[in-house]
């Protein structure tokens, strides 16, 4: 009877031994993770901590380029006879640059056209919003005025020649008809300013709002000549180009 005791003492040693064992094991494990686990914690936190720096766009604006050019989509009021009343609404583009002799002073070109449909007057020919057309080019001095890294606001006065293109969509007929001026090149003004908003060191958004000055005539009676002011507006983009004075 001595071996069975023995071989139950045995069983019964092994039995209390892996019930000691196994939680120990599983302490250790547990405990093994948690360095893991905290480090992770750890890494996440300082990782939104991380402090976020931010780029100024505008910090190397200046003022000190040579050249700039913009373009932009532009609109422009004009009647397109010296009795109408209807006006005509026309669209178009305006692309202009800048030549800088100063910080202050400089001289601009522009180069407008501008194209859609005019009212008539009363006519027998059932001729109703015919298509009219005007391009101006000019030039003169411009001033820089106020103006800081978000900004500035410029004045200009330009001076040319002014093309209308009133009798295309006449069907043949005589401008008298229709009260229109005849096709014809004339003087031109431009007196007005840009609106500069910087986005960055060389792009600028514009706005242009000016005052269009014409002197166009009719070659038939009264045979007069009218100065004519119409407002107009464009909008677009200016790059300056690195060159500095």
């Amino acid at each position: 009877m001595r071996p069975r005791v023995s071989f139950t003492a045995t069983i019964a040693a092994v039995a209390a031994l892996a019930l000691f064992v196994l939680p120990l094991a599983q302490g250790q494990s547990s405990s093994s993770q948690s360095p893991t686990q905290q480090t992770n914690e750890q890494t996440s936190e300082q990782t939104s901590k991380t402090p976020y720096i931010s780029i100024d766009p505008l910090a190397h604006v200046t003022y000190d380029n040579r050249y700039d050019l913009s373009v932009g989509m532009a609109y422009d009021h004009m009647k397109a006879g010296p009795t109408l009343l209807q006006g005509s609404n026309l669209g178009g583009l305006d692309v202009s640059g800048s030549y800088w002799l100063t910080k202050r002073w400089g001289v601009e070109g522009s180069g407008r056209g501008y194209v859609g449909t005019s009212g008539a007057g009363p006519n027998p020919y059932d001729i109703r919003g015919p298509f009219v057309s005007q391009y101006l080019f000019v030039a003169g001095p411009e001033w820089l005025g106020p103006h800081n890294k978000h900004g500035d606001l410029i004045a200009h006065a330009m001076f040319g020649g002014a093309y209308g293109n009133f009798e295309h969509d006449l069907r043949g007929h005589p401008p008298s008809s229709v009260a229109f001026y005849n096709n014809q090149m004339a003087l031109g003004a431009i007196v007005g300013g840009h609106i500069d908003l910087n986005r960055s060191a060389r792009w600028v958004f514009r706005i242009t709002p000016d005052a269009v000055i014409t002197h166009y005539g009719i070659n038939y009676a009264p045979n007069t000549k009218q100065w004519d002011v119409n407002f107009a507006i464009s909008v677009g983009v200016e790059y300056k180009f690195k060159k500095k004075r």
